[in-house]
C-alpha cells in the first residue's frame, strides 16, 4: 500500500491593504509542495507550466510575463497583481492524497483556510474568482461548505456559465461598529487547466464559435470569459 501524501499548500495568501478581488482555486500540483519544481514551472500562485491562468492574464493585458523558474517571473506576477488589486487566497490549506496528483477528487481530510475570517480582515474585498466551479472538492464546492458551518446562505444572481452568487457577510462581533455587513460577490470560471478542455468541447456556445470559426480554441473561450472579471 502506498503511504498517504500530505499535501500542503505551499504559499501563503497574496494579500495587500486595497485588495479588491481575490483568485481562489485549491491547491496546487505536489511537485510545488516537494520543491520538485519542472523546467518553465514559476515558484509561485498559479506557476505551473501546465496551468493556463498566467497565459490568459499575459494575453489580456500583453505582461510579457516570462515564464521560467526565476525571480523575476514571480516579481512580474506580484506587480500585476498589486497594481489591478487582486490577491490570491486559495481555500484549501492542505489535504491527503492516496494517489499523487493534482486533481481535486483526490483530496482527502481536507483542511480549510480561514476565508471569511480573511474577508474579514480586508474589508474591500468585492469578489472572489474561483478557479473552477461546484463539482465535488472544486473551490465553489468547498466555500459552499465553509458558508453552511457558518451558518450563511449564498444567493444565484446568473446559472450561466460563468456561475456569479452573492453572499452577506458580517463583522466578526455585533461589537464592532467600524465594519457594517457588506455584500461579496462569486464568479465560477471554467478551470484554467487543460483537464477542462473537454469540457469547454462540449458546450454549445463553444461550438458555435468552433463552427464560425474554425481557429477559435478553448484559450480564446477562457480568454473572452475571463475578461469582464479582470
Amino acid at each position: 500500500m502506498n503511504p498517504i501524501f500530505r499535501h500542503k499548500h505551499p504559499y501563503q495568501p497574496f494579500l495587500f491593504e486595497g485588495v479588491r478581488k481575490l483568485i481562489v482555486g485549491t491547491l496546487p500540483p505536489p511537485r510545488f509542495t516537494t520543491g520538485d519544481l519542472l523546467p518553465g514551472d514559476v515558484n509561485f500562485c498559479y506557476g505551473s507550466r501546465d496551468g493556463l491562468l498566467w497565459p490568459i492574464l499575459d494575453r489580456m493585458f500583453d505582461l510579457d510575463l516570462k515564464f521560467e523558474t526565476t525571480a523575476a517571473a514571480i516579481a512580474q506576477r506580484q506587480s500585476f497583481l498589486n497594481e489591478r488589486g487582486i490577491g490570491v487566497c486559495d481555500i484549501v490549506e492542505e489535504a491527503e492524497r492516496k494517489k499523487i496528483d493534482a486533481s481535486d477528487l483526490g483530496m482527502e481530510n481536507i483542511q480549510l483556510r480561514p476565508l471569511l475570517d480573511i474577508l474579514r480582515d480586508y474589508p474591500r474585498v468585492e469578489l472572489l474568482i474561483f478557479t473552477g466551479g461546484a463539482s465535488k472538492n472544486g473551490p465553489e464546492y468547498l466555500f459552499r461548505r465553509l458558508l453552511r458551518t457558518k451558518g450563511l446562505a449564498i444567493n444565484c444572481l446568473s446559472d450561466l456559465v460563468p456561475r456569479i452568487h452573492e453572499f452577506e457577510l458580517s463583522p466578526a462581533s455585533s461589537k464592532n461598529l467600524k465594519t457594517e455587513t457588506r455584500k461579496i460577490r462569486t464568479v465560477s470560471l471554467t478551470a484554467p487547466s487543460g483537464s477542462a478542455n473537454r469540457a469547454i468541447g462540449s458546450m454549445p456556445e463553444y461550438k458555435a464559435r468552433k463552427a464560425l470559426d474554425k481557429n477559435y480554441n478553448t484559450l480564446d473561450f477562457r480568454l473572452e470569459q475571463y475578461r469582464p472579471f479582470f
